[in-house]
């Protein structure tokens, strides 16, 4: 399947923000715009989210 569709990768993105980088940014120390960095991290990877499955419907489209 990726061999014919490659574009599918983009929708690893949400799951490698959510689940694989979790455990290395799971800290409360370093604080940004005064949220804790793991609260940051999981909005960024909110807003990413709709760009990765954009980026594989633009990919897909033929």
């Amino acid at each position: 399947m990726l061999r014919r569709r490659p574009q599918v990768l983009w929708l690893l993105l949400p799951y490698v923000l959510y689940l694989g980088a979790l455990p290395f940014v799971n800290r409360v120390t370093p604080v940004v715009f005064g949220l804790p960095f793991l609260f940051v991290w999981l909005l960024g990877a909110t807003v990413l989210t709709p760009f990765a499955v954009w980026m594989t419907r633009r990919g897909d489209r033929r």
